[in-house]
């Protein structure tokens, strides 16, 4: 049997290699068709952030709209898509043309996996800017993506919506100004947590839920941002099946260093003024003294999971003080039980939802409590 790698995920050394450019280059990692393998994408991902990028990473099973979409909301430079074999043919046009269909037929287009070579040319006619092949390095990775990187512009208002707003809130996040018009938006629901508490999947499921009510919803969604290099690893909208949900969701994944919500303001009211009523600011994963998300939002829900420890943390001053709602996520775990008792006696009323975001249970609920209109 051989013996477990002790290799490192990636070999690239933790600098930035991105400083100095217009701004922190974002790209959107996407693996279209069936291939069900992310190992190779993942090292991808940690060297392209080990180097100052803004990597939002899809995750498996997309389709060419699905990976547009999130082009177009996460304002992305480059697309970097991979595949299997022989479906190059079929999905690269598709993603070209779903690109121009939605109004990002500017986004950069790379493509990766076993293209062979008398396929390369046509691509690059139809629009593809460069085509990786196996043996390309992690450092030609990092150029190309940096290359990418244009000083922001507005997009003009008369042009598709969704992408004159993802422009807007690219250049409120560099603290430049817009024209868009601004409004706050109705229902504001910030949802914070402890990391691994499956505060994206709730999200997800939440989501889904309101576009199967036939309303529309606006995310935006905090990563943390690396101290050493400055760049951030997206990865929470691979949660959310945009293959079902599609434009009916508008999801935006932005990077942050502790509790700096100095723009998020401008950005919920960028989101108002574009028409979203309903809009779920998730936080990063959050520690006991992280409470700074309460002053931008209506309403903060708390997640716990069962096992966050004994009743003693539940008298401890700090996050749990902060929650309007409590929802207990994996409540098929053991000790759901105890945790719901223990809340029980600090919630002094505030209300206490239980929810298995990953099965969908309790979702319906909790929807019509926090966006009780929609409902």
């Amino acid at each position: 049997m051989p013996s477990p790698t002790t290799e490192p995920t990636t070999t690239l050394e933790k600098i930035d290699r991105c400083e100095g450019l217009a701004h922190r280059p974002r790209v959107l990692l996407g693996k279209m068709g069936l291939d069900g393998h992310d190992r190779g994408v993942k090292l991808i991902a940690r060297a392209l952030r080990d180097s100052g990028v803004h990597v939002v990473y899809s995750g498996l099973w997309q389709t060419p709209r699905s990976l547009a979409i999130a082009a177009r909301d996460e304002d992305v430079d480059c697309i970097a898509a991979s595949m299997m074999s022989n479906s190059h043919n079929v999905l690269v046009p598709n993603l070209l043309n779903a690109c121009k269909e939605i109004g990002c037929g500017d986004v950069r287009i790379n493509i990766g996996g076993i293209i062979p070579q008398e396929d390369v040319q046509g691509m690059i006619d139809a629009g593809v800017h460069q085509v990786f092949h196996t043996g390309t390095t992690m450092l030609d990775i990092v150029q190309s993506v940096a290359d990418s990187v244009k000083p922001y512009e507005p997009k003009p208002v008369g042009s598709v919506s969704q992408y004159t707003l993802a422009r807007a809130i690219s250049m409120c996040y560099e603290g430049q100004a817009s024209n868009l018009s601004k409004k706050r938006p109705a229902r504001i629901i910030g949802l914070t947590g402890s990391p691994g508490a499956g505060k994206s999947t709730l999200v997800a499921s939440m989501a889904l839920e309101l576009h199967d009510q036939g309303e529309r919803l606006a995310v935006i969604a905090f990563d943390p941002m690396s101290p050493i290099t400055n760049g951030s690893l997206l990865g929470d909208r691979l949660r959310v099946d945009f293959n079902k949900v599609d434009e009916s969701v508008f999801y935006r994944s932005l990077a942050v260093i502790g509790e700096d919500y100095q723009h998020l303001p401008e950005i919920l009211e960028l989101l108002g003024g574009a028409g979203y009523d309903n809009v779920i600011v998730e936080t990063v994963g959050s520690g006991q003294s992280d409470v700074a998300i309460r002053d931008h939002v209506d309403t903060t829900v708390v997640v716990v999971v069962p096992g966050m420890g004994d009743a003693v943390q539940m008298d401890k001053a700090g996050i749990l003080e902060i929650a309007d709602t409590f929802v207990v996520n994996k409540a098929d775990f053991e000790g759901e039980a105890r945790l719901v008792r223990e809340l029980l006696d600090i919630s002094t009323g505030r209300p206490i939802y239980e929810t298995i975001a990953t099965r969908g249970k309790g979702i319906t609920e909790l929807v019509a409590h926090l966006f009780p209109v929609a409902s």
